[in-house]
């Protein structure tokens, strides 16, 4: 399994391959179409991330000694967004997701391409499977 920061580099990389904002958004949008999808049980309050302007849901579980998670969202963009995230977190130790750095966002101008409330809905999204990943952590100790 590639580690945070190997994920993180094949997304700079691949969101360098394109010329204009336009080909970006449209590949989180088909990012967003292989979202590892949230059971429905899960699409309750109890999961939706605070502070997102449109709807996103997180489910989390440990599988063995990682933390797996699962999403939705009900706008394709915010969907394409938390499929980046899931991708860089899933499936590591709770510990590396405590510790990651999150600066590839920068690095590929997600942030101040994004209109402030989903700005600050990407930022809800890291803290909250952060969260998880400190529930967890906590768990294995």
């Amino acid at each position: 399994m590639p580690s945070i920061k190997e994920i993180q580099e094949d997304i700079i990389d691949e969101f360098s391959m394109f010329e204009d904002w336009e080909e970006r958004y449209q590949y989180m949008i088909d990012l967003g179409k292989t979202l590892p999808l949230i059971d429905e049980q899960y699409k309750t309050d109890d999961h939706i991330i605070k502070g997102c302007q449109s709807k996103v849901w997180v489910h989390a579980q440990m599988d063995e000694d990682k933390v797996a998670f699962t999403a939705d969202s009900d706008a394709i963009i915010t969907k394409g967004i938390i499929a980046i995230l899931i991708r860089v977190f899933s499936n590591q130790h709770p510990k590396d997701i405590i510790e990651a750095d999150t600066d590839f966002i920068d690095k590929i101008g997600l942030k101040e391409h994004l209109s402030p409330t989903r700005a600050n809905g990407l930022v809800s999204m890291i803290k909250q499977l952060k969260m998880y990943a400190i529930a967890y952590q906590t768990q294995l100790k």
